[in-house]
């Protein structure tokens, strides 16, 4: 212990102390969300106003601070963005990130290949006594990377030490520094009559004994919520929320199978829970969210969220009225990966209106600009009014059940929009 601990010493500085190990035109990979090295990113901004920095790269899903550097305002810093949270979807309408198109599990190779990632700047719990640092929150994109890139990690003492495949060595890491703030708290949505209607719609047709993964809002919320009388369930998703913890609390999850995720994000409650807890593990992207590792579970069940779906089943999630919002994540991941699974179910869930009714959700084609997250052919159940059941249907039967659950008042225009597409 003491080779461990004379290695931690001689690694140890200040967060300038990254700027070292830099070198003009390079990509650095931050981690998602709280993963992010708040003290670590706020050296390489000062040193970009005092123009120390050329053409530096960071490569980041879902930022959760503001920054100088993502409206311009910093020289020689550019943030390329992999999914676009509040904090980045102004600065990227603005011109001044930019958005690399995705599937979740395929960043690791993006960042390995396509944009040749020589650093990776990462906020972590404290090392423990065998000099291991646990990415905490994170696994995600940037555990891919251990053992190929070298670490600058930020030892945040509020960040939670979690278990599973997210903890880098010292003898991986070029520097460290130490750092105490709190993490980023998002609360979760409240589910309103129309997230518990469609909430009730998918709870019947998930058997016990499946597994689950649930995106984020407020239908999935509802969802986690009522499959609390449920027995023998499993987790496996990428993103572990304060609803997955609820579900994991209530007694219907088996204990001798952890839930698998890839990072978190929530409550300090859920930031509590997940501290040293065996019950729940992080562990790499690409492996989380590949579609061979999601099929091998019988009755793998994906809840996810959308924006406008069309006649042909296609599911527009990352865009609204045209404009980018998100990106596409894990989605098309799991629905997939749910798709070849024994048993399995895929779920796209929405209200089926907007604007109070006034505007249909389902749509005979898809709004001017909307980009296609997950494909017709792998679409599986589409619900508000009840379940459109796509999985094998011909293309007339799909237009079919989806104006079925379409909000009543408006399938009269969405008859007529099949009937010109030549679907009814």
């Amino acid at each position: 212990m003491d080779h461990i601990q004379q290695l931690l010493d001689r690694h140890r500085g200040t967060a300038d102390a990254v700027l070292g190990h830099l070198r003009p035109d390079v990509d650095i990979a931050v981690p998602i969300a709280n993963g992010e090295p708040v003290t670590v990113l706020d050296a390489l901004e000062r040193a970009g106003r005092d123009g120390q920095l050329h053409d530096v790269r960071l490569h980041q899903m879902h930022a959760l601070h503001d920054r100088d550097y993502l409206h311009g305002r910093v020289d020689g810093m550019r943030h390329i963005s992999y999914f676009l949270s509040h904090i980045t979807r102004p600065a990227f309408h603005a011109g001044t990130i930019d958005l690399i198109p995705n599937h979740f599990s395929e960043v690791p190779v993006l960042l390995d290949t396509a944009r040749d990632v020589e650093l990776v700047v990462a906020s972590a719990a404290p090392p423990d006594e065998h000099g291991f640092f646990s990415l905490g929150t994170t696994g995600g994109y940037t555990s891919a990377l251990i053992g190929r890139v070298p670490f600058f990690i930020e030892a945040n003492a509020r960040m939670p030490a979690t278990r599973g495949r997210n903890r880098v060595h010292i003898n991986d890491v070029i520097g460290w520094c130490e750092a105490d703030y709190p993490l980023v708290e998002v609360p979760p949505p409240v589910p309103d009559e129309i997230a518990n209607r469609i909430a009730d719609h998918v709870a019947e047709r998930v058997p016990n004994g499946a597994t689950i993964q649930a995106g984020i809002g407020a239908v999935p919320e509802a969802l986690l919520a009522k499959l609390a009388g449920h027995r023998d369930l499993s987790i496996h998703t990428e993103l572990f929320a304060d609803g997955l913890m609820g579900l994991a609390t209530s007694g219907a999850v088996r204990l001798d199978r952890p839930a698998i995720t890839t990072f978190a994000l929530g409550t300090q409650a859920l930031y509590d829970y997940i501290e040293d807890n065996p019950t729940v593990q992080f562990h790499r992207v690409d492996v989380v969210n590949s579609r061979e590792e999601i099929a091998q579970h019988p009755s793998f069940v994906s809840i996810n969220a959308t924006v406008e779906v069309d006649l042909y089943g296609q599911c527009a999630s990352e865009t609204i009225n045209g404009k980018y919002w998100s990106s596409s994540g894990g989605q098309a991941d799991f629905a997939r990966g749910a798709l070849h699974s024994p048993g399995g179910k895929g779920f796209i869930v929405l209200p089926s209106t907007a604007r109070r009714g006034s505007l249909s959700r389902i749509v005979g084609r898809l709004t001017a600009g909307s980009v296609v997250t997950t494909l017709k052919n792998t679409v599986d159940h589409v619900t508000e009014h009840g379940v459109a059941e796509l999985r094998g249907r011909s293309l007339r039967e799909r237009a079919a059940q989806l104006i079925g659950i379409a909000d009543p008042a408006h399938r009269p225009e969405l008859w007529r929009a099949a009937r010109e597409m030549d679907l009814a």
